[in-house]
């Protein structure tokens, strides 16, 4: 079982007894260290004190799995999505729709361009069309939804 499939057992149970979220989890090396990033939030957003909760209820269940889950060092850090919170789970695409959004894609879309951003105007559960600016055009573009790669909120400037 990887490191993130344990973890989100562990969390779990914790998370549902606060009535948060699971947003998502990580387990990456950066530079010499790793990081367990785990991702929470709420209806309303999520705080400090929620994460410093969540945190020190999940560093003592991990602390007391046995044989240890995560042999390495690491640092827990545990967070809000953030402004720009991927869209991972089909909830979030929902409550992403008429959103701003940045969608990148595995390969050129009809030969043009890897990655889009704009307000998602529609959605299936194939695919979701984006409106967005090419130049000072206004575009519709309908994307498959195997095609994507990555989706997150965007903030429009």
């Amino acid at each position: 079982m990887s490191v993130v499939e344990t973890v989100t057992k562990l969390v779990t149970p914790i998370l549902d007894d606060h009535h948060f979220e699971l947003v998502d989890i990580e387990f990456v090396k950066e530079g010499k260290s790793w990081y367990l990033r785990v991702f929470i939030d709420k209806e309303g957003g999520i705080n400090i004190e929620e994460c410093a909760l969540v945190s020190d209820q999940l560093s003592e269940k991990l602390d007391n799995c046995d044989p240890d889950p995560i042999p390495q060092a690491y640092y827990l850090e545990v967070s809000s999505p953030g402004a720009e919170r991927p869209l991972k789970k089909e909830k979030d695409y929902e409550r992403a729709l008429n959103s701003y959004i940045n969608v990148s894609l595995y390969q050129q879309l009809d030969g043009s361009k890897k990655v889009y951003e704009g307000t998602m105007t529609a959605l299936s559960k194939d695919e979701l069309t984006l409106e967005y600016m090419d130049k000072t055009r206004k575009k519709t573009i309908t994307i498959p939804r195997k095609q994507i790669a990555k989706a997150r909120l965007a903030i429009k400037f």
